[in-house]
């Protein structure tokens, strides 16, 4: 019998230390609860949508009414003249945007970092980081201010030197260049910060140390920065690369303004699910697509992370 009490007030005893940790974290768990809602809202419960890709869908019947057509969406997706277009256009537009954004905002961030007037430094993040919270329509009116055919100031300023003017919005050759320079331009303050915030991370006691060994600065960056940064930048860009099937809808679509020319250089998945339900109205065929941006970013992040443990098991994701 002993035994058995002992066990009953172990039992007793864990039970109260559960509904004391509970009342503990009543607080946290109601802070917690509105983003949970909206999770599941937003998230969860759309799920059931992922239906309509395997289905002809009409309003009349609905969502779980409708005719149910299997691969069918796909196909269609597959075989369209556009199919490849859009998804060279998406990964090649994406791998240029994440060597990039790596490369520029991990230099940006070093550069402020040594900065020694600090003042100055949070000025110039300041700068970096405004373009970022700028709507895409807001920064297509800009480009237009430069890129109009008739008043655009390069324009005029190819005018002034004797140049011809350039139509813009109507030769797609620029376009791939234009398109970088902005996205560029727009989204590396928000990782500069990301990395300065990192680089606050690494102890002094390494930089001292080097400069006692008679370290130059670059051989600090070399073999003490770069390297603590590794794992922000792995991180990084796993999640970058999870999401290399998609693209900002504002950069492709407003920044060109919905050009017909331009679509050969400028029309990715979004913006092509986006014009086909608009025209169309084939909800099934954008269900499809969009399903298919999913799967394939789930299995890179995936694969990419399954890379990362093999190499560095401390800077995996999972």
């Amino acid at each position: 019998m002993k035994p058995l009490r002992e066990n009953q007030t172990l039992i007793k005893g864990k039970s109260g230390k559960m509904l004391t940790d509970l009342k503990k974290s009543i607080p946290l768990t109601l802070m917690a609860l509105p983003g949970i809602l909206l999770m599941i809202v937003f998230k969860y419960l759309p799920l059931s949508g992922i239906i309509l890709a395997f289905k002809r869908f009409n309003v009349r019947d609905g969502i779980f009414g409708s005719e149910f057509i299997g691969w069918n969406n796909f196909k269609f997706l597959f075989m369209s003249s556009d199919a490849w277009v859009i998804t060279r256009n998406t990964l090649l537009y994406n791998l240029a945007f994440i060597a990039l954004d790596v490369i520029l905002a991990v230099a940006f961030a070093i550069i402020l970092n040594e900065l020694l007037h600090k003042k100055r430094a949070k000025l110039f993040q300041s700068i970096y980081i405004a373009p970022y919270f700028l709507s895409w329509v807001a920064v297509s009116f800009v480009a237009y201010a430069f890129l109009s055919t008739d008043n655009g100031l390069i324009n005029r300023l190819l005018l002034t030197v004797g140049e011809e003017s350039v139509s813009w919005y109507a030769d797609s050759k620029w376009w791939p260049i234009i398109i970088i320079i902005f996205e560029v331009w727009k989204t590396v303050g928000y990782s500069t910060v990301m990395y300065m915030g990192a680089l606050t991370g690494i102890p002094n006691d390494y930089y001292e140390a080097a400069l006692v060994d008679g370290a130059t600065k670059w051989q600090q960056i070399r073999h003490i920065t770069i390297p603590c940064l590794r794992t922000m930048m792995l991180v990084l860009v796993t999640l970058a690369i999870g999401r290399i099937f998609f693209s900002d809808f504002g950069l492709f679509y407003q920044l060109p303004r919905n050009s017909g020319p331009l679509f050969s250089v400028t029309n990715v998945i979004d913006t092509y699910i986006y014009r086909a339900l608009k025209e169309t109205g084939d909800i099934g065929m954008s269900a499809a697509a969009n399903l298919y941006q999913s799967v394939v970013g789930f299995v890179m992040v995936v694969g990419v992370n399954l890379i990362i443990r093999k190499v560095d098991k401390e800077s995996a994701l999972f």
